[in-house]
C-alpha cells in the first residue's frame, strides 16, 4: 500500500505506462523506480528524502566503484606476485590518486542525494587507500624506529609488523560490521564484505608470520588474502556493470541476489512504520 500511495502522490491523475523488464514506471512527467530496482542501483534501501536530489544529480555509486576495483585488482595482483611483481611504489597511485579520489567524489555526492550506507562505503574504502598507501611510502621511514644494523629500515622488525597486523585486525572488524547491513541489500554486495573482511585477518596473520620470522608461511598468507581481493574486485567489477548498464537503460537482468525482501518494507516513513507495528 505504502509504494501505490508513493506512485499516486507522483503522478497525481496521469495514467502510469508500467514498464516492468526494466522495473520503472514510467509517466509524462516522472519516472519512479521500485524498491528492489533503486537498492540493485544506489545500493541502499529505498527511504523517503526531503527534496529531489535523486532527480537532480547523476547516480555516484559507480563512480565509486570504479576507483574501488581499478585499485583492489591491482592491489590483489601485486599481492599473488603476478607476473613477478613485487612492491608498491610503481603503482602508488592507486592508494592516493584513483581509489580515494574517485571514492571521495562518490562520497560526497551519496552524501547530497541523502543516500547512507553508500557514503559511509565510500568514505571507509577512502580512507583505508589512503592510510594503507602511507605505509607503502619509504620516504617516510616509518620502520626507522625499530632499525637496527640487519635491518637498516626496521620494516621487518617484529614491532613494526606486528603493529601493521592489529591495524589489519580492527580493518577486519569494521569490514565485518558492513557486511552485516549488507546482507539487506544484496547477496553480490555482502559477498563483496565479507570476503574483503576475511581477507583483511589473513594479511594480518601474514605480517606477524614475518614478525616471527616464518617468511615461507607469510608469503603464502600474502598470496591468499590476494586472491581473496581479487574475487572482491571481480564481484564488484560485476556489480559495477549493472550499475551503468541499469543507469543506460541497458536490459540485462544479472542476478545480485536481491536481500530486501528478507526485511521489512522501507520506502515509508519512519512514524508511518512505528504506527503500523
Amino acid at each position: 500500500m505504502a509504494a501505490e500511495t508513493e506512485s499516486k502522490e507522483h503522478i497525481g491523475s496521469t495514467k502510469m505506462m508500467p514498464d516492468e523488464e526494466n522495473g520503472l514506471h514510467r509517466t509524462q512527467t516522472v519516472v519512479t523506480m521500485s524498491p528492489e530496482l533503486f537498492e540493485k542501483l544506489y545500493l541502499t534501501p529505498k527511504v523517503p528524502h526531503v527534496g529531489d536530489y535523486n532527480k537532480r544529480f547523476a547516480n555516484p555509486t559507480a563512480l565509486g566503484f570504479v576507483g574501488f576495483v581499478i585499485s583492489t585488482f591491482t592491489f590483489s595482483m601485486v599481492l599473488m606476485g603476478w607476473g613477478g611483481a613485487a612492491g608498491f611504489g610503481p603503482v602508488v597511485g592507486i592508494f592516493f590518486f584513483v581509489g580515494p579520489v574517485l571514492l571521495v567524489f562518490a562520497m560526497v555526492f551519496e552524501w547530497i542525494m541523502g543516500n547512507f550506507f553508500p557514503m559511509m562505503v565510500m568514505g571507509l574504502f577512502a580512507v583505508f587507500w589512503l592510510s594503507f598507501g602511507v605505509l607503502q611510502l619509504p620516504t617516510l621511514q616509518l620502520g626507522a624506529a625499530y632499525a637496527t644494523e640487519t635491518d637498516p629500515t626496521g620494516a621487518l622488525s617484529a614491532e613494526y609488523n606486528s603493529t601493521v597486523g592489529i591495524y589489519l585486525i580492527v580493518w577486519g572488524f569494521a569490514l565485518f560490521t558492513f557486511f552485516i547491513f549488507t546482507t539487506k541489500i544484496n547477496a553480490v554486495f555482502a559477498a563483496i564484505f565479507l570476503l574483503v573482511s576475511i581477507a583483511a585477518w589473513i594479511l594480518a596473520a601474514a605480517y606477524f608470520k614475518v614478525a616471527t620470522g616464518d617468511f615461507d608461511t607469510a608469503g603464502k598468507l600474502q598470496k591468499g588474502g590476494g586472491a581473496l581481493l581479487f574475487v572482491v574486485a571481480a564481484l564488484g567489477w560485476y556489480m559495477c556493470f549493472i550499475i551503468m548498464a541499469g543507469e543506460m537503460r541497458i536490459t540485462l537482468n544479472l542476478p545480485v541476489g536481491d536481500l530486501s525482501h528478507l526485511w521489512p518494507q522501507t520506502d515509508v516513513e519512519i512514524g508511518a512504520t512505528d504506527k503500523r507495528d
